[in-house]
């Protein structure tokens, strides 16, 4: 049987900040039996420039990246976030252009984020990772609310024998990124934030997880700036795949 031919998303943030996700990712995707191919000229799914109103740039970028992925079975990206803009507004903004608006269609149904790709596309009955400890998870809003992303990750994790889930109060609520968010009403993330730290220490676990790098750094940010130095901030494919 053919292996299914995956074009890995890797996103900017993951790219520039923590590459290691991306890795984390690949092995995860390979030890479940996929051909992983990432696109060298990939960059921007184009989020942050349609939500600061630039539409003709988010177009852009919509086309660059349909064309880059638009040859594999399907497209994967450990983050919600992107995957969101991919599936949800891909079509919306090329609406206008008949072509472009069918192939930004069948890509989106193509299109999955990390853990729900694992467990609804593959089936995956186990992880290769060997973390060990305690984690609370906190559920990013666009992977939650627009793409479903809740059971997905909890289930995964609980395939790993060391894992302790300890959730937390308010683990669906916002971390307080929100993208632009975060730079335009800087004092009103900064609280959010905060609530969110409040909430993962009172968890006492080891480490807070997520699947989105953007709600990750605003986190630990916030709690190292709180003084706490100790709790580790992964990502979910950090955890799932172990050392890479």
């Amino acid at each position: 049987m053919a292996k299914v031919r995956v074009g890995l998303f890797v996103t900017c943030l993951v790219d520039l900040m923590r590459p290691r996700i991306g890795f984390a990712t690949l092995k995860l995707l390979e030890t479940a039996g996929c051909d992983v191919v990432v696109p060298e000229a990939q960059t921007c799914c184009g989020q942050p420039a349609w939500n600061s109103g630039d539409a003709p740039g988010a177009v852009a970028l919509a086309k660059k990246t349909i064309a880059e992925f638009e040859g594999f079975d399907y497209v994967v990206t450990p983050s919600g976030s992107c995957g969101d803009h991919i599936r949800s507004e891909y079509p919306a903004l090329l609406a206008a252009e008949p072509d472009w608006r069918d192939r930004a269609t069948a890509l989106a149904s193509r299109t999955y984020e990390l853990t729900d790709f694992l467990v609804t596309v593959l089936k995956v009955d186990s992880v290769p990772g060997d973390h060990e400890g305690s984690i609370t998870y906190h559920d990013s809003c666009s992977g939650l609310r627009s793409m479903g992303i809740k059971d997905q990750p909890r289930a995964l994790l609980a395939k790993m024998n060391g894992v302790e889930l300890r959730e937390m109060n308010g683990c669906e609520e916002c971390c307080g990124f929100g993208g632009t968010f975060s730079v335009k009403f800087g004092e009103v993330s900064a609280a959010i934030a905060e609530r969110k730290c409040d909430n993962v220490l009172a968890s006492g676990a080891q480490a807070v997880v997520g699947g989105d790098l953007g709600c990750l750094l605003n986190i630990e940010g916030k709690l190292r700036r709180m003084g706490n130095e100790t709790t580790q901030v992964l990502h979910v494919a950090e955890v799932l795949a172990g050392r890479v």
